[in-house]
Order: C-alpha cells, then structure tokens, then sequence
C-alpha cells in the first residue's frame, strides 16, 4: 500500500466546492469527493463545527486527514469528512462564526485561513488494505460505525443505490421498518442490519461481491419481504417487536405457513406469564420453540435454599446427598408443559443428574 503525506492549503481543498445534499459533496477542483452520494449526513453540532474555524483562524493544528486516491486521478476523503464541510460551509458563507461571515472578514484574516496548510495522507491500495488503514487512523472527530468504516471503501454504484434506500433521514426503509429496527439511517444501522440479513452475516463479502452492480434492488426487495412477512405472521404490532433479528428468522422460516390467529393467542398468553422475562423473545421462540429466547425466569436463592433443605441435600433422582452448590434447579413440570418457577414445583438435583435430563 502506497501512502504519501500532503501540505494542502485550505482554498485548493474550498476549490469549486459543492454541496448538493443527496447528490454528494466536491472540493478540490472538482477532483474531492468530501461525501460520496447517500452517504451519511453532516452530524457535526454547531460546537463542533465552530471549534475547527477556531482552530483554523488561531493556526493551531488540525488533527490529520485522509483520502484516498482513485485510478483515474481522483480522490475521496477517508477520514476528515466532518473538518472538511466546516471549513468550507464557513468559506461559501453559509455560517457565522461570533456574528462574523468569512466575507466579513478582513483581508488579512480571508487569507490567514485559505493558506492555512492540512496535512493529508494520501493512500492507494486494494479494498483489504484500505478497510484495515481506515479502521486503525479513524480516532479523531466522530467514530465511525462499522458500516460507516465499510461504506468509505466498498464504494460504487451499488452503494450509492442501496444507501438512497437505507441511509437518509426519512428514507424509504425508515418509513416502512421503524417500528422493527433499531438505531438510525444515516448512522448506517438500517443498511448493515439489512445487508447483514441477505447475507447471513457475511456483509463485507456481500458488498464486495456487489460493489460493481448498477443497482441495489436484490438488497430493497427482500428487505421489503422480510418486512412484510413480519406484518402477515405478526399482524398485531406490539412495542416488544422492535430489534428482533426478523432477517435471520425469515431466511428459515419464510416458506412455512402459520395461522397468525393462533400465533396472536400464544402472544397474549406468553406476554401474561410472569415467568418470560424477555418478551421480545416470543416472536422467535414461536418460530424456533427454542426455550432461550425466553429468557425463562429462574429459581431464586432462597427457594433453591428451601427445597435443598426439605430435601435434606439429597438429590431426588440419584438419592446420593451433596453441598447446595453441588446441585441444580429444577423444574418438576417443564416450563414449556405449564409448569411454574415456584418453590412447589422445584426439585434440586446434582448437576450430573440435571444436565443429563436437561431435554428429555
């Protein structure tokens, strides 16, 4: 990997920039692309971004940049994005700074700031090098999620069509998923909760594989499948459904036929049972009828101490006697048969003895 460190005053970077919201960000002659389209927006608040024209007009250094240099001459910024669109945004007048426009700057004070040099690092390489650089020098200014991290490299037309789906404030997967999904657009979280759905985990490999595609409609129409298999199966929306991992359930279960009337009775009874501590939990275990999901409330301390002692120690299946931390919990009748997590329906066993009945 070829890296190579760069004094660029600020006016060569303000050179023709453009802001043009979802259609991206340019600088540099035109050569810059400060925001690939769809990308996420400009998350700097008013203190943040007033501290880098500080830092700028008191020549102080500013924490290093990077981009990265394309095959045919042109460049991306890797890291530095957030710095970049502040001292530009200030330049093209679109802010104040102490009631202060930079056209309201003296002449003296103008040039101060676009001779003021950024120190750039320059990198080319493959798509690995790329992913491993980024991840290390990305310590300053916003942390970057992971899908953030993958968006600055696997870029192309794919992305730039799978984020005008994903990666917006308001945008078309918000509007049909916010009841389900957790986190936000354009911190990414739609898109790698989506991408990590298709691809059953493998998502940079996903985008590698797609990067060069025209567009993203494989990845938006099975998003919306997933989505609207979730309102069939579980019609009756409750706050509990939210942050489900609905994709990994669908990849499974998406050919098979349920009776959403009856799947709605065993919600209602399961949301009542004081013994599902993890109410989320329903929705899969009714799929799976995986236990663990549930997060079935246990034996406390003190009823354990209770049964241990009627019992005299001795374990109700091997009738061998043990010390309390040499045994178990059990439930007499299964959770999953109406049993209750209550001190009549608990018996303790030695652990061989419990973990030996455990599933039967």
């Amino acid at each position: 990997m070829k890296i190579e460190l760069k004094e660029i005053p600020i006016k060569d970077v303000a050179s023709e920039y453009i802001n043009n919201d979802e259609e991206g960000v340019v600088g540099y002659g035109g050569k810059l692309n400060i925001r690939p389209k769809y990308q996420r927006e400009f998350v700097y608040k008013d203190k943040q971004r007033d501290a880098v024209i500080e830092t700028v007009k008191k020549d102080f250094p500013l924490n290093i940049m990077y981009w990265v240099k394309n095959g045919d001459g042109t460049f991306e910024v890797l890291d530095g994005q957030q710095r970049t669109i502040s001292f530009c945004e200030y330049i093209d007048g679109k802010f104040s700074l102490d009631n202060l426009y930079f056209h309201n700057l003296t002449d003296t004070e103008k040039e101060q700031i676009l001779n003021y040099k950024l120190m750039i690092y320059v990198c080319e390489g493959n798509d690995k090098e790329k992913l491993d650089w980024f991840k290390i020098i990305n310590i300053a200014g916003e942390k970057l999620t992971d899908q953030e991290l993958r968006n600055a490299i696997y870029t192309g037309t794919w992305l730039t069509d799978a984020k005008k789906y994903f990666s917006k404030s308001g945008c078309p997967a918000y509007n049909v998923a916010s009841d389900y999904i957790n986190g936000s657009p354009i911190r990414q979280d739609y898109l790698e909760t989506a991408i990590g759905w298709i691809s059953d985990g493998g998502i940079e490999q996903y985008m590698a594989e797609n990067q060069d595609k025209p567009n993203a409609n494989e990845l938006w129409l099975y998003f919306q499948g997933v989505i609207n298999w979730i309102k069939a199966v579980f019609p009756n929306y409750r706050k509990e459904m939210k942050g489900v991992d609905y994709g990994v359930l669908y990849n499974e279960f998406k050919d098979s036929e349920y009776d959403s009337g009856k799947m709605e009775e065993e919600i209602t009874r399961l949301m009542q049972d004081e013994d599902v501590t993890k109410k989320s939990g329903i929705y899969s275990y009714l799929l799976t009828e995986n236990e663990k999901y549930l997060n079935i409330r246990a034996f406390t301390d003190k009823q354990k101490r209770e049964i241990y002692e009627k019992q005299k120690g001795v374990c109700k299946k091997c009738k061998e006697k043990f010390e309390l931390d040499e045994m178990e919990a059990d439930h007499i009748q299964p959770w999953h048969e109406g049993g209750k997590t209550i001190s009549k329906n608990c018996q303790m066993l030695c652990k061989q003895c419990n973990r030996s009945k455990s599933g039967k």
